[in-house]
């Protein structure tokens, strides 16, 4: 590689790609084991108790890796299509 190159990193974009991925798995397991996924994520957004979200496939542990305020603020820019 040539050193002369400006690299460039852009966490935003990452950061969203890792939440979506994480939500979309998170989403998947609580459908999987007969919650409505919807009304499961808003209640822990909304509470941040952890308990709203299943330990299936490890979606407990995923949706601590997600800031709330991230999220609202990537759910708030996309439904207002910014």
């Amino acid at each position: 590689m040539n050193n002369d190159q400006t690299m460039t990193f852009t966490v935003v974009e990452d950061k969203e790609g890792e939440m979506k991925k994480n939500l979309t798995a998170i989403y998947d397991a609580l459908k999987e084991k007969g919650y409505n996924p919807i009304n499961q994520i808003v209640g822990y957004i909304l509470s941040e108790d952890p308990t709203y979200i299943t330990t299936y496939n490890n979606a407990r542990s995923l949706i601590r890796h997600i800031d709330r305020d991230e999220l609202l603020q990537v759910l708030v820019k996309s439904y207002l299509g910014e």
